[in-house]
């Protein structure tokens, strides 16, 4: 059986690759490993391997990974992935380094308020449900651009970019859709912007179409099957 470190290289040799043959520098694209479902453990064996930020689900976990972890390795970056109810804003202010879920005023008025009171600066990226699928979080992509004009307001939020999840299908031409229209959308955005915000991140891709996403301008990968092995979610 392959190490986590094993995996860790294989994953990122497979990126390199993949922006070779998309024409992109390799250095473009970096590497979120999800350790959701997966022990602190799991996490040590990727710091040592050299990776410092980690994409979880669950509010709960997270926090139960970093009260365990901070004290000895105070480097470790926790990045919320999953949906966020407003009701773990104070929770997420008070050790999160990003949320990639933003997707609603309300939630993002809920996090600018308990950072204040916890003196902080938080990195976001809105969430789009660029699939259109009614299950999945996220905004539409025709949404986007208002939320971004009402995220502008909010001092301690550090709007990066845009993240989605692509729809779960064998047909790659849908897949490509989905990250097609998150590309198309980051275009329209940084024109909107005029230069005020460059709108660089682009969180999409994990573990089964991640080359892909590269191929469409992806610049966070999160990967977690593929690095830490099947997750028990019992």
């Amino acid at each position: 059986m392959t190490s986590i470190a094993e995996n860790l290289a294989a994953v990122r040799s497979r990126i390199d690759a993949a922006c070779r043959r998309a024409g992109r520098d390799p250095s473009e694209v970096s590497l979120l490993p999800v350790s959701k479902t997966h022990p602190s453990d799991a996490v040590l064996q990727a710091v040592a391997a050299g990776y410092s930020r980690f994409g979880e689900n669950r509010v709960r976990e997270a926090v139960g990974k970093w009260q365990e972890l901070h004290e000895a390795h105070p480097e470790i970056g926790w990045v919320i992935i999953g949906h966020l109810q407003t009701n773990k804003a104070r929770d997420v202010a008070r050790f999160a380094t990003e949320v990639s879920s933003l997707d609603s005023l309300k939630l993002a008025r809920e996090l600018a308020r308990r950072l204040d009171h916890e003196g902080r600066r938080l990195d976001v990226l809105i969430e789009v449900n660029s699939s259109g699928e009614p299950q999945k979080s996220g905004i539409a992509p025709e949404e986007a651009p208002e939320l971004a004009r009402q995220l502008s307001t909010f001092d301690t939020l550090n709007v990066k970019g845009l993240m989605t999840v692509a729809v779960n299908s064998p047909d790659r031409s849908q897949v490509a859709g989905c990250f097609q229209r998150m590309q198309d959308l980051q275009a329209r955005l940084r024109q909107e912007a005029g230069g005020t915000s460059p709108w660089n991140e682009l969180s999409m891709g994990m573990s089964g179409d991640f080359e892909e996403a590269i191929a469409h301008g992806a610049t966070v990968v999160r990967v977690g099957t593929a690095i830490f092995g099947a997750r028990d979610y019992r």
